[in-house]
């Protein structure tokens, strides 16, 4: 008897945070792949993103990465970009103190005026690592699914034509669907 309620609230267990657990008599599908919520535009954190990202992909997981607030910086382009409509005051003062794209974000410790970012973009130059630009590139072609969220853009006055190709635009209910078919979910 107490053999059949441990089994019971494991499964119970494993359906609730998501996991696949074989239960006899079911024939439901195991969920499966990643989901990410990017809140952050440090360099070192969107690198640790981007490379769990890409291993998923790897492993035909599908993965789905949510850029908000700061995070939503990757995904600028580098230089200006003609917008649709008129920025208020406040967006284009936003869009000038925010880093355009991935080749301007810091470290988030030992950044030293940008000495430290400086030192280990050349350290990854060295050991051969792939920097930011070709871990996104590389995302993309593994169809990792790139979502900006579209509240965070509106308060920071970010238009859908300063984002890099391929972007989808959604809001929260992106991500939780996103969230709700994956195996597992990151906050970073």
């Amino acid at each position: 008897m107490s053999g059949a309620i441990a089994v019971s609230n494991e499964s119970s267990l494993h359906k609730d945070l998501g996991l696949a657990a074989e239960v006899p008599g079911t024939t439901e599908p195991a969920q499966s792949g990643l989901s990410m919520v990017v809140f952050s535009g440090d360099l070192d954190k969107v690198l640790a993103a981007m490379i769990i990202a890409n291993g998923a992909a790897a492993m035909d997981l599908p993965v789905s990465m949510f850029f908000t607030f700061w995070g939503l910086n990757v995904l600028r382009q580098e230089g200006p970009v003609e917008v649709k409509g008129k920025k208020t005051m406040v967006e284009g003062m936003f869009g000038r103190m925010m880093p355009r794209g991935p080749d301007h974000l810091h470290l988030s410790q030992m950044n030293m005026a940008g000495l430290g970012t400086r030192m280990i973009k050349k350290e990854m130059s060295k050991k051969h690592v792939l920097g930011l630009h070709e871990l996104i590139k590389s995302a993309q072609e593994q169809g990792v699914r790139f979502i900006a969220c579209q509240m965070s853009m509106d308060l920071m006055g970010i238009h859908k034509e300063e984002l890099i190709p391929g972007i989808v635009i959604g809001n929260v209910g992106s991500f939780i669907d996103a969230a709700d078919k994956s195996r597992m979910t990151l906050f970073i």
